[in-house]
């Protein structure tokens, strides 16, 4: 049997496009160890595709020469069941030269994608046009999990434990300035955290304690997202975070962890999750890896139980795929709120699986199989129906021909 082909796709028009490119990386690696053959695929800031051996090294992404050595501009075919990628502009064949031939072909795709366009269920909703299987949440739960105002309405109308919030418009913001933030004040209090609604990495994310911090908070938010999202802020909060993996009713869930941020507030900023460590050596100083956490985390087995449940609940109503990281926040009194979903998880959370004796590879391979799974259940269903209505409307229209 032949390898299979595995794109790993990343970068794209995101706040979150160099996250993706360090996460990606790291998944090459691991699907090659797996025995794939991986293609990588780079979405480039202006929206552009590439792909190529170049692009399996971070160096090539320092500066990024999309003119340079071993990379290549790609279009996707998204004709159904095509899976190539062809070279951009197209070759055009002369007289006698060879029919050209894709760039390369899609067995499976394995999105690594953070933010808006890749994680938020538009690049889902391009491979499911085409028919490629891939290694992610499908459309539903890539979208609802995105947008955090929509995910904590479908949390809290499910039973889930979410906090308290708010959720403005950034015209509301523009027109109704005083009245938003008197709102704030009278539901949500201070400390008050401030959000885009559909941004991931604590990007554009802030803590106001008093109307200046608000207002400030309130701009940055609408500068990167229409939709803000305003909640309770906690004191002295404990974040808890658990992953799942599998596909419908086969799911496994991860050992829970605690980061462990260095600042005092314990808000786990871009820096923290990021840069902190990023000037040590080797793997840990690399995507979300890097990040100082406590495996397992010491919160007990009842604790430990009950959100290793909830992440399964969670990940089912989602309909989510692929590995998917839970955020949980803890706070004084121990009472517990689910935060957010991340369908694309920093490092694929594969920091979480290693801890359960599941490698990196095998990591990938899972996600491969579960893709695969996915979409022979969608090539199941059936997608035509007979009917006599083309029939009716052309016959008559031919009738008021006469």
């Amino acid at each position: 049997m032949s390898k299979l082909n595995v794109a790993v796709i990343f970068g794209s028009r995101s706040c979150e496009h160099d996250v993706s490119i360090i996460s990606a990386m790291q998944l090459i690696e691991a699907a090659r160890g797996a025995g794939f053959d991986v293609i990588p695929v780079y979405i480039s800031r202006e929206g552009l595709w590439y792909t190529g051996e170049a692009l399996r090294s971070i160096e090539t992404f320092r500066d990024f020469n999309p003119m340079g050595k071993g990379v290549t501009r790609v279009n996707l075919d998204v004709s159904a069941n095509a899976g190539d990628l062809w070279a951009w502009p197209p070759q055009r064949a002369g007289l006698f030269a060879k029919v050209p031939a894709p760039v390369a072909h899609i067995d499976v795709a394995i999105p690594v994608l953070h933010g808006l366009h890749g994680e938020d269920g538009t690049l889902q909703g391009l491979l499911e046009m085409a028919n490629i299987p891939y290694a992610s949440s499908g459309v539903l739960g890539s979208a609802v999990g995105m947008d955090k105002i929509a995910m904590k309405q479908m949390l809290r109308g499910t039973g889930f434990p979410v906090l308290d919030f708010v959720w403005y418009t950034r015209a509301q913001l523009e027109s109704q300035r005083e009245q938003v933030i008197e709102e704030i004040e009278h539901k949500i209090k201070y400390p008050a955290f401030v959000k885009p609604a559909a941004l991931g990495s604590s990007i554009g994310v802030s803590r106001a304690n008093n109307r200046q911090e608000l207002e400030a908070a309130l701009d940055l938010a609408a500068s990167y997202d229409r939709r803000i999202l305003v909640e309770v802020g906690i004191a002295n909060p404990v974040e808890i975070n658990c992953a799942a993996l599998g596909y419908d009713e086969d799911v496994r869930v991860s050992v829970c962890e605690m980061p462990v941020p260095s600042t005092g507030d314990k808000f786990l900023n871009f820096f923290e999750k990021y840069l902190r460590n990023a000037g040590a050596k080797g793997e840990s100083s690399r995507g979300m890896k890097s990040l100082s956490r406590v495996v397992p985390a010491p919160i007990g087995d009842e604790l430990t139980d009950r959100i290793q449940t909830m992440t399964r609940e969670i990940f089912k109503l989602l309909d989510c795929r692929g590995t998917v990281r839970i955020d949980y926040i803890l706070d004084e009194n121990d009472v517990l709120y689910v935060n957010e979903p991340n369908t694309i998880p920093g490092s694929l959370a594969f920091y979480l699986w290693k801890e359960c004796g599941v490698s990196f590879s095998e990591l990938v391979e899972r996600m491969v199989q579960d893709a695969l799974r996915a979409h022979a259940d969608k090539n199941h269903n059936v997608y035509a129906f007979d009917s006599t209505i083309l029939q009716k409307v052309a016959a008559g229209t031919k009738g008021a021909k006469r």
